[in-house]
């Protein structure tokens, strides 16, 4: 039996060329495991201008070829910075709330050279809680349901939650009757005032702000 000979010693270049592709391999499993609700990124620690290597059910609107983050950055300045950083509170840009888990990878050198990193956006599930609370809720015959003040984003978001569950759907897949329903019900209500209310309503409901305006416009139109 001939002993096959050991080729010359493997680059690091080429080491972590390997690391990654198993590491996009990696994402690509996770991202379709947990689609739609959790986002996957990959992060290239060695070139922190332009760390993202890859992105699977894109929920933040960030592309690959963005840099890293605080906490990307803080890796690499520091190896002993913890591996694994989990469940920890993190929003999307638009306000969405989310949880986070980001798993630090070194070399053999001990240093960090990239990160996995997963971001759930808890809306889904909030609208999930709203739906189960819809169901399960039992009212006497001599009960008063109190209306919720819109103060606030949050309260225009819980409006939508609320709203969608009575639908047994989520907010993101109503349909256009549908949400000019909800858009009505949120004019009624005063939530309309609220400071950059149609920001808000179109992050929650995943449209742009020109579609909640020609929605408004619709039910003006109509009512005119």
């Amino acid at each position: 039996m001939t002993r096959k000979k050991p080729g010359p010693p493997r680059s690091v270049a080429a080491d972590q060329e390997v690391l990654f592709a198993q590491l996009r391999q990696i994402a690509q499993g996770l991202g379709a495991t947990f689609a739609p609700f959790c986002e996957v990124v990959v992060h290239d620690l060695t070139d922190p201008k332009n760390a993202i290597v890859a992105i699977h059910n894109n929920l933040s609107g960030r592309r690959v070829g963005q840099p890293a983050t605080e906490l990307g950055l803080a890796r690499i300045a520091d190896p002993d910075y913890p591996q694994v950083v989990a469940n920890y509170a993190n929003a999307f840009a638009d306000g969405r709330q989310a949880k986070s888990t980001s798993i630090g990878i070194k070399d053999a050198e001990g240093n960090y050279v990239a990160a996995l990193c997963l971001n759930i956006d808890l809306t889904l599930f909030q609208s999930l809680q709203a739906a189960i609370g819809q169901f399960t809720r039992i009212d006497a015959p001599t009960s008063v349901e109190e209306s919720l003040n819109p103060t606030g984003a949050d309260a225009i978001r819980a409006r939508i939650d609320q709203f969608a569950a009575r639908l047994a759907t989520t907010p993101r897949t109503l349909k256009t009757d549908e949400r000019r329903v909800l858009l009505r019900e949120l004019k009624d209500a005063g939530c309309m005032d609220v400071r950059r209310s149609s920001e808000v309503i179109a992050a929650h409901l995943g449209v742009s702000r020109a579609t909640v305006y020609a929605d408004t416009k619709h039910l003006t139109d109509t009512t005119s």
